[in-house]
């Protein structure tokens, strides 16, 4: 953050190529802003249409029909929950070990998935529903957090969404995934490692402090109520990347009182409607919630989400990371100030 006095070596630095410093992952970007006047020849998207209808009888997703795996939906009229059919873990896998204190080092994990339809309506996506409706997806995450963390083996429950077929989401049907797993998975535990060092450091938190730089210098705040803060980080990588943040000092999901959850569910319909309207389509993402370990009371987590979507420029055009990103370390043309003034214009 710049000192008093130091403006105008602000606006220097940030016209041109500089590095930012991401206190979460302890990892560097580069921000290229001048190559936003770059043209484009390259790799265009068929822009997406969403013509979904409120049913469809092919999709596997919704009431009353025939998953994938051969089980069937109930009649469902809220949200709905199942285990995945094809889950990327299992709650039975045998403990193994190879060369733990090795090079060649593997280890079992066990672990149970799931999925959340949001709604039995096929075409509703987060941004277009209702606030009640969302209020009652973050019941859902809460109350699917609590069952999985209550098993012995469980250390993480990770609550994420893939939004779209750019993304990868294999069904359009609106819905989420928690992933619940024997060990902390590894971009949660970068974030706990460095929010742990800087608790011990500081005798603080990390994000409450940050959040409290964002609010006095209101340059990367895209919209806000009375519990909750969505920003687009200092260090953001992705285009119109965004973190929801809890103004008070809250561990988890379960950790939120009433009023916090129906602000979680305003912020969460405001923010993914804005996103919709920033080229005008269903804008695709992938977001999900860091939290603290499962009964660890010493966690130095504090709750938030993260939104990376990939869209670039307009609907047909998107970020890839490759070359340097993948070799050197991840780059952004647009910086986060210019893409958090474009997303609060957006907002109703």
């Amino acid at each position: 953050m710049s000192e008093p006095g130091s403006e105008t070596n602000t606006a220097e630095l940030f016209a041109s190529p500089h590095r930012r410093y991401n206190p979460l992952t302890r990892e560097w970007i580069l921000v290229s802003p001048h190559r936003t006047q770059r043209p484009w020849l390259g790799h265009v998207d068929a822009p997406p249409a969403d013509t979904r209808p409120a049913y469809d009888p092919d999709c596997y997703l919704c009431p009353g029909n025939t998953r994938a795996g051969g089980n069937p939906n109930p009649a469902y009229d809220s949200t709905f929950v199942f285990d995945n059919d094809f889950a990327a873990l299992t709650p039975d896998a045998s403990a193994n070990e190879l060369d733990p204190h090795g090079i060649l080092r593997a280890t079992s994990e066990r672990g149970i998935c799931r999925v959340i339809c949001f709604s039995p309506r096929h075409d509703l996506t987060l941004a277009q529903m209702t606030q009640p409706d969302i209020r009652r997806v973050v019941d859902v995450w809460i109350a699917q957090t609590l069952d999985l963390g209550a098993r012995e083996f469980i250390r993480y429950v990770q609550v994420f969404e893939n939004k779209g077929a750019q993304m990868g989401a294999s069904n359009p049907h609106p819905h989420c995934q928690v992933w619940a797993t024997e060990h902390i998975p590894t971009e949660p535990a970068k974030e706990l490692a460095s929010l742990a060092a800087y608790r011990d450091e500081k005798h603080a938190c990390l994000l409450c402090d940050y959040l409290v730089h964002e609010l006095a210098q209101r340059e990367r705040i895209v919209v806000e109520n009375a519990h909750f803060v969505a920003l687009v980080p200092f260090w953001a990588v992705w285009p119109f990347e965004t973190m929801v943040l809890a103004r008070r000092h809250r561990g988890a999901l379960p950790n939120l009182n009433d009023d916090e959850r129906d602000a979680l569910a305003d912020i969460l319909r405001r923010l993914t409607a804005a996103y919709d309207r920033v080229f005008d389509v269903s804008f695709p993402y992938s977001m999900g919630w860091h939290v603290a370990p499962v009964n660890d009371a010493s966690s130095a987590a504090h709750l938030h989400a993260h939104f990376y979507p990939p869209l670039l420029r307009s609907a047909t055009v998107r970020k890839f990371m490759v070359g340097y990103e993948m070799l050197g370390e991840p780059q952004r043309d647009m910086i986060a100030e210019s893409a958090a003034v474009h997303l609060r214009v957006l907002m109703q």
